[in-house]
């Protein structure tokens, strides 16, 4: 890590040297405590911002405390919020900077930064400070929508059952997440599976707005492609889906026999075959609002960009059209 944190060092003073009279007040939010994020790297990260920004920046120091202190970043005139963490990080920023004009963007500082890499931001922290460094000359903010799940608002993604569980059970050893990072999640998703989704699934069934009814054991919906990353490379379910058309989509899962988890990771991490083409997924698109149930009474996990949010026997989904100013 030496050499790309010197490259941070160099980064700032460089672009100040043609730093524009007039720059921009930025705030950057910091989760301490994500996968990828230290005292120094963040101190260094400021510093190479500073060569075109006006920089503060505030560590968090609890859950919605990001979603809080972008409330008063909007009220305070800032230009750009930077979200320096993981997807949640970025989630509860986003449910901050709702329908202000201030816009946010991100640093990558978790595991998986799908919302940062759907942005066109690198996942590396050295390449991602140079872009938000280069923007700065080409400032071109632009509006996205913001899916909600029983009024939480969402970035790109929201699992209910299967993926859920696997995303409580990761958060429930932080350690394992920061270490082994995507092959902790494999080992969960697959182990999550066995465990309790082959003999004993939830039953759900999912009404679309035009009366469609979809049921099966396991619901994602998406508000952009991809779904996730296995380290850097896309990994892809829903088609048809995009963070500014206004509507949502996503898959169905009917069944979790022993057989179907090879099946479908296989289509997960070849791009010559869909998830969506595969028997035991029902695939929706084009939807500004529905509904998710159980049928069995039981309650199921649901998880917001990556982050469990409690256990619903009924999620109802909606969605707003360029809720969210973003800048990249």
């Amino acid at each position: 890590m030496a050499a790309p944190l010197e490259t941070l060092e160099r980064l700032g003073e460089t672009f100040a040297l043609t730093a524009p009279t007039e720059r921009k007040r930025m705030l950057v939010i910091v989760n301490p405590y994500a996968t990828t994020v230290s005292d120094r790297l963040k101190t260094l990260v400021v510093y190479a911002l500073q060569g075109r920004y006006d920089v503060d920046a505030i560590d968090t120091e609890g859950r919605d405390h990001a979603t809080a202190l972008c409330r008063e970043a909007a009220e305070e005139g800032y230009d750009v919020v930077v979200a320096f963490g993981g997807d949640g990080t970025v989630n509860e920023s986003a449910n901050g900077l709702v329908g202000s004009r201030t816009p946010l963007t991100t640093l990558p500082g978790g595991a998986t930064n799908v919302f940062c890499k759907m942005l066109g931001i690198p996942g590396d922290i050295v390449d991602a400070t140079e872009h938000l460094l280069r923007i700065a000359d080409d400032w071109q903010p632009r509006r996205v929508d913001l899916p909600t799940v029983n009024g939480r608002r969402f970035t790109f993604s929201c699992g209910i059952g299967l993926d859920a569980s696997v995303v409580r059970r990761v958060d429930s050893h932080p350690q394992l997440k920061s270490r082994l990072g995507a092959y902790y999640f494999t080992y969960a998703a697959i182990t999550t599976f066995l465990k309790d989704y082959v003999w004993r699934p939830p039953a759900l069934e999912l009404e679309t707005q035009d009366g469609q009814v979809l049921r099966g054991v396991t619901a994602v919906i998406q508000n952009g492609d991809p779904f996730t990353y296995f380290n850097n490379l896309p990994l892809h379910l829903a088609e048809g889906v995009a963070i500014d058309d206004g509507t949502m989509g996503g898959v169905m899962l009917r069944t979790t026999r022993p057989t179907i988890a090879p099946s479908i990771a296989l289509r997960l991490f070849l791009s010559n075959l869909k998830v969506t083409d595969h028997r035991q997924i029902s695939p929706f698109s084009g939807q500004t609002a529905f509904v998710v149930r159980t049928t069995d009474g039981r309650s199921v996990p649901v998880e917001v960009d990556g982050d469990y949010i409690g256990d619903v026997t009924e999620a109802r989904f909606g969605i707003e059209p360029g809720g969210l100013t973003v800048v990249a």
